[in-house]
């Protein structure tokens, strides 16, 4: 069953294709409709975009079990057509079926902190009247019925029609975990700011950052350094006659020199401060729930992205102000090498996917090839995956090549794809954008073990764009899975207390009562299998989960 929905209160039943099976029905309370539709049969709601109307049904208590997000699909269906970064709303893709110039879309909606005062619009129960210019539930309609005929030529239909109902899905979790809000302790919170950084002070800097500032400048000779400024900390270093091309943290590990240490602790305790410092909690938490705003399919690569609050981004050593409720437990679920034993399964490498079947891959893989070395297989592996082409790894891809020519093989065409300047695609279709995208949008985060050095900082061709082409096809496919395992589970938890309150790239966060804390584990476990076969089927290929049920998320593995 499938209704389309225009925010200015209307429903409308379609037909499998998309055809209307009925005329428009309007509604005086929009909310109260779709939860009273919701309740008789759980249809799949067709709307323009989960993030603008979603939300409002949470904050009136209507949760739903499944929609098709048009926004997110046509984003998807431009990306498979070669035309990344195209369009996507409702009005831009009506406008490219009637031939109609096509507007762009509008700027991202910034969300206020949890603090700030809240407008008339988010305090209504039914949704805000539309002012598209034209009929929005005859363009959900119409738009609906050309994506379906979109997906049903892709690639691989099937395939495809499974990454849009999981990305739809996911921005169903993405709004829920936004309302549920992260259980936060700001008293826990002040505490181990204080232990770290000092008591905050009127003006500038905690105390411990300026002791590390001196500290710093004593190292170097210097006096007046900015320890945040990079290019001053690169000049400082080559007049001490050490030439380094940036301040990331794994180049300064490779420098002897006594500013680095206090250097290092530097950059952390300032990216504390300044991004989950006083302020940030200030701003973002709000009666013990930390709420920002999740963006399924925010980067290239699929993974998510927040807007504002840096949920995806939040240090460990903060994560121990994120503690249960009273008798509520976490359960935290992390896919241990997940894009090493994704690239077994889309490959198709028998070996490989031999040795992704045990629970540590690197170790069944330096028993098998690489006379028990572990390190040396994982710097492989990893080195095949990222486009590694110097140093430990050059020895190690060889036996990689020989031993396993398949997945070798794989990550290699995708790389002269890339190189060529085509295009790939995820397991699923996700596509890669065209070589005239910049490297910052791609998303991809390459191990420093496995050659960061070489990543380009601007420009994505040539063996850039390689590099870039066969991680995607890897990490993209990686992020379908934990996405079909996120989907997965909130099917699985529908009818307990449980709230998904954290999903950052192959983890996820369970918030539950104590005595519904085993269900769940269970519940995760079972998704991830389940996970895994939907989307490559009978495969040897296992996706294991480190499982912790924990009261603080800084305490799980």
């Amino acid at each position: 069953m499938l209704v389309a929905v225009s925010p200015d209160g209307r429903l409308q039943d379609l037909r499998a294709d998309g055809s209307p099976a009925g005329p428009p029905r309007p509604v005086a309370d929009l909310a109260a409709a779709i939860a009273e539709r919701e309740a008789a049969d759980q249809p799949r709601w067709v709307w323009p975009a989960t993030a603008d109307l979603y939300p409002m049904l949470l904050r009136a208590g209507v949760r739903v079990a499944r929609c098709h997000d048009l926004e997110l699909t046509e984003a998807l269906l431009l990306g498979h057509a070669g035309r990344w970064g195209a369009p996507r709303s409702l009005a831009a893709a009506r406008a490219r079926l009637l031939g109609l110039p096509v507007p762009p879309d509008p700027p991202p909606r910034q969300p206020d902190p949890p603090g700030f005062a809240q407008g008339a619009l988010f305090e209504t129960t039914s949704a805000p009247p539309a002012a598209a210019g034209f009929d929005v539930l005859a363009a959900v309609q119409l738009v609906y019925a050309d994506q379906l005929a979109r997906i049903g030529a892709a690639e691989h239909p099937g395939r495809f029609r499974l990454l849009v109902a999981a990305e739809s899905a996911g921005a169903l979790v993405g709004a829920e975990m936004g309302h549920a809000g992260l259980p936060w302790r700001a008293d826990v919170h002040d505490q181990l700011l204080r232990e770290l950084l000092g008591p905050p002070q009127p003006v500038g800097p905690p105390r411990r950052l300026a002791e590390l500032t001196a500290e710093i400048n004593e190292a170097l000779g210097l006096r007046g350094l900015h320890p945040d400024s990079p290019a001053e900390v690169v000049r400082a270093f080559a007049r001490n006659g050490v030439d380094i091309p940036n301040t990331r943290a794994w180049v300064l590990k490779r420098v002897d020199h006594p500013a680095v240490r206090p250097l290092l602790e530097y950059k952390e305790l300032y990216r504390i401060w300044t991004a989950h410092g006083w302020a940030w909690c200030d701003a973002w938490v709000r009666d013990g729930r930390f709420r920002p705003e999740y963006v399924p399919g925010g980067v290239v690569s699929g993974r998510w992205a927040t807007r504002g609050g840096g949920a995806l981004q939040v240090p460990k050593v903060v994560r121990r102000a994120v503690i249960a409720d009273p008798g509520w437990r976490f359960v935290v679920a992390d896919a241990g090498q997940l894009e090493p034993r994704v690239l077994a399964a889309v490959s198709g490498d028998r070996r490989l996917a031999a040795a992704a079947a045990a629970g540590d891959l690197y170790a069944a893989l330096a028993t098998d090839s690489f006379d028990g070395d572990r390190a040396k297989a994982k710097v492989a592996l990893l080195g095949a995956m990222y486009g590694q082409t110097g140093g430990a790894a050059i020895p190690a891809l060889a036996v990689l090549r020989k031993r396993y020519p398949v997945a070798f093989e794989f990550v290699e065409a995708a790389a002269r794809t890339g190189e060529a300047g085509g295009l790939v695609r995820s397991w699923l279709g996700r596509t890669c954008p065209p070589a005239a995208a910049a490297w910052r949008d791609a998303g991809l985060d390459p191990p420093e073990e496995a050659g960061s050095a070489e990543m380009p900082q601007g420009g994505a061709s040539g063996r850039a764009r390689g590099r870039f082409t066969r991680n995607f096809v890897v990490q993209a496919t990686a992020a379908e899975w934990a996405l079909v395992l996120l989907a997965t589970l909130r099917t699985a938890l529908e009818d307990s207390k449980a709230e998904l309150v954290l999903f950052v790239h192959d983890e996820v966060v369970v918030h539950c009562p104590e005595e519904e804390s085993a269900r769940v584990a269970d519940a995760v476990t079972a998704s991830a299998v389940e996970a895994g076969r939907l989307l490559f089927g009978e495969t040897a290929v296992r996706f294991p989960l480190d499982v912790s049920v924990v009261g603080a998320y800084a305490d799980a593995k």
